[in-house]
């Protein structure tokens, strides 16, 4: 999920006598995916890094306290690291061979799995006689973890993409928020265009120079930006023009505003300058902080692409995993994992109203707590049905140099909206990316 990160890591103590615990590195963990090691010592502890105080790091916290009931004497040290700093870390003990400095458990994420467990799989431990059910799971997400069949992360934080709509703003315009479900991009202009001109406000918005949208709309017709086998397939990638085609006109047609900031994309729909907003589920914890907007907003699936064989009107963007590492107390670690994120119920009835924790675990769709209605969003069961759309999003291979080619396609994003042309600037975007891969 995209939140802000702090930049100091600190250790943060489980609550409930969840105590600080010696760094992770014992011997007993099998490396390189063998699960068939153990440890006559019993480990009773676990270190973990992740980020986010109020998100991720509460999520562990609270998954410690659901397994110290049925395992007394268990301990967790989380030890809070901001993405930046675990990627920085990952990399250093894979180049020095330092593999004891690893924690037993750290969060990872999704786009980054496939260059991280290519470049270093020395670094994880694979999920294999587990127990966990990847069945419970959307096939869509449990794929960005999945390396030659093997699964490298637990799927956690949901990321399945929403649009939401000021119902308000529709009803000017003379729309419902049932015009705006399962309908193609073009309807979308469509209807885009007499909402601007009925209200003078875009539907969209989004910032400038960034790949966000594009990479949303690519995913949701089961799109890449590369091939089965790595290679970048930019230039000749029907799905990626017709998904350029889509936002040139968005843009150039005044529906979709451009701003220069993330603290800009936040207020123009948190403040009304837009109606909607298109983005993965993280962005419902920023759009509630409008309480003066509660009531005034609905959500529904995404637009599909037009005259593409594989769209669908269901997305993903961003997420995360949790990863064991290859030298970390591997029976005690998948087997928390799998009580707790990849079997508790009671865990996930409480994360959500916690921390707006929105599970990938199909089952705590089905709970009450999922299925209660949302005053701010027109009193509609929005989590539950977050978790029907992640099982419809379709399978997407994001390739082990995903954010070199985000990051190319964005600066081509702007050439070809400052005037170059289409073949030249995919051109540039892939040369770009197949010198960054050699």
């Amino acid at each position: 999920m995209k939140k802000s990160m702090k930049m100091a890591a600190v250790a943060v103590a489980v609550s409930m006598g969840l105590s600080l615990s010696a760094c992770a590195g014992g011997s007993d963990a099998p490396k390189s995916g063998d699960t068939t090691a153990s440890s006559s010592a019993a480990p009773s502890s676990l270190t973990v890094w992740a980020w986010d105080a109020k998100f991720n790091v509460y999520s562990m916290q609270e998954a410690g306290t659901i397994y110290q009931k049925t395992h007394p004497g268990f301990t967790l040290n989380i030890v809070e690291t901001p993405w930046a700093d675990l990627q920085t870390k990952l990399s250093a003990i894979a180049q020095s061979g330092q593999l004891d400095q690893l924690p037993d458990i750290f969060l990872m994420q999704n786009n980054a799995y496939q260059k991280n467990v290519t470049n270093y799989p020395d670094l994880f431990a694979d999920f294999g006689d587990s127990g966990v059910d990847f069945n419970q799971y959307p096939e869509s997400v449990v794929g960005f973890s999945t390396v030659e069949g093997r699964h490298y992360g637990l799927p956690f934080d949901n990321a399945t993409a929403v649009a939401a709509y000021r119902t308000d703003i529709l009803e000017q315009a003379g729309f419902t928020i049932d015009d705006f479900t399962d309908l193609t991009w073009a309807e979308f202009m469509a209807k885009g265009r007499e909402v601007l001109a009925k209200t003078g406000k875009p539907l969209l918005s989004g910032l400038a120079g960034d790949s966000d949208t594009i990479a949303l709309m690519l995913r949701s017709a089961g799109g890449s930006l590369f091939d089965k086998d790595g290679k970048p397939t930019i230039v000749n990638n029907d799905i990626l023009r017709e998904v350029i085609a889509e936002y040139k006109e968005m843009v150039s047609a005044g529906v979709f505003l451009e701003v220069n900031s993330r603290d800009e994309y936040a207020k123009s729909f948190v403040t009304g300058q837009v109606a909607a907003v298109i983005q993965g589920c993280w962005v419902l914890g920023t759009l509630q902080s409008a309480e003066d907007q509660a009531g005034k907003w609905d959500l529904t699936n995404v637009p599909k692409l037009n005259n593409i064989a594989s769209a669908t009107n269901y997305a993903s963007n961003g997420g995360s995993s949790w990863a064991v590492s290859s030298t970390g107390n591997y029976e005690l670690a998948t087997d928390f994992l799998k009580s707790t994120f990849a079997g508790s119920m009671e865990l996930y009835d409480t994360i959500l109203p916690g921390a707006g924790a929105l599970a990938y675990w199909m089952p705590a769709g089905k709970s009450s707590v999922y299925s209660q209605p949302q005053p701010f969003f027109s009193g509609d069961k929005i989590y539950s049905k977050i978790v029907d759309f992640s099982q419809k999003v379709p399978n997407n291979n994001p390739g082990a140099y995903f954010y070199e080619a985000r990051e190319a396609i964005s600066a081509a994003m702007t050439k070809m909206l400052n005037g170059t042309d289409v073949a030249s600037a995919l051109q540039e975007a892939q040369d770009t990316v197949e010198f960054a891969m050699h």
